[in-house]
């Protein structure tokens, strides 16, 4: 997983839920998929057999695992505890892991079981209401960094093409640096961060077969198509199967 990211080809991850698993595992591996999300927070059942079920059913492909907090979007409706107990059972069983800076209650111990199996550890911040100053970004950059992240995922809605470039300075600032970033402008003005914010070091974008799960995502087959028009290196790697 860490070198994929540091590939400096765009990545497209597709988040599932956990229906009709190892079909569409083999399905999205085949369609070009590059990394499977496992929305353990979306699962109809989140113990411990179940949830390393569905990884196992997905071991195709790279597996990201997000057990994401309603205070961010996400359908966890268990207790801290518990979401950590997932996170621990997950860790050695996964590529990589997705906690939110916000889960300060977990947050370390999150990023140390990660680290202890060599999981990549993605630190992510999510405003569904607007995108902050500059000046507040940095600040959720560098206390994540702080945190111990591999990764730092900042996800903000835009209203307006000067949110989307001030989400854009990020990467071209991130780019003088060692920080990986992964930054999305949600939204339909953000729409154009999907395709266009790899070009500037974003290492994954998202995408989706079936309903959307985050505002302003493109689909996969229309993600797919853009990527390969856009980045010479990506169509050759699909090309070649990988």
């Amino acid at each position: 997983m860490r070198a994929l990211l540091d590939g400096g080809i765009p990545l497209v991850a597709v988040s599932f839920d956990d229906s009709e698993t190892e079909p569409r595992a083999h399905a999205a591996k085949a369609a070009g998929v590059d990394v499977a999300e496992l929305r353990v927070d979306r699962y109809a059942k989140t113990d411990a057999a179940h949830v390393l079920a569905q990884v196992d059913a997905f071991k195709v492909l790279p597996v990201l695992a997000t057990i994401r907090s309603t205070r961010e979007g996400g359908e966890w409706r268990g207790t801290e505890a518990e979401r950590l107990e997932l996170f621990r059972a997950l860790a050695p069983q996964v590529q990589a892991v997705d906690i939110e800076l916000s889960s300060g209650e977990i947050l370390a111990d999150v990023i140390e079981a990660a680290h202890r199996h060599d999981t990549v550890a993605i630190v992510s911040y999510h405003n569904f209401d607007f995108t902050p100053g500059t000046e507040e970004l940095q600040a959720v950059i560098d206390d994540a960094k702080s945190a111990g992240a591999d990764v730092v995922k900042v996800s903000t809605m835009v209203q307006s093409e000067s949110d989307v470039r001030r989400l854009a300075s990020l990467l071209l600032h991130a780019g003088t640096g060692d920080t990986r970033l992964i930054v999305i402008a949600m939204g339909e003005t953000g729409a154009v961060s999907r395709v266009f914010f790899p070009a500037l070091g974003s290492r994954i974008t998202y995408s989706f077969f079936g309903a959307s799960s985050a505002p302003g995502q493109l689909d996969f087959p229309e993600t797919f198509g853009l990527l390969r028009t856009f980045y010479p290196a990506f169509d050759q790697r699909k090309s070649a199967g990988a």
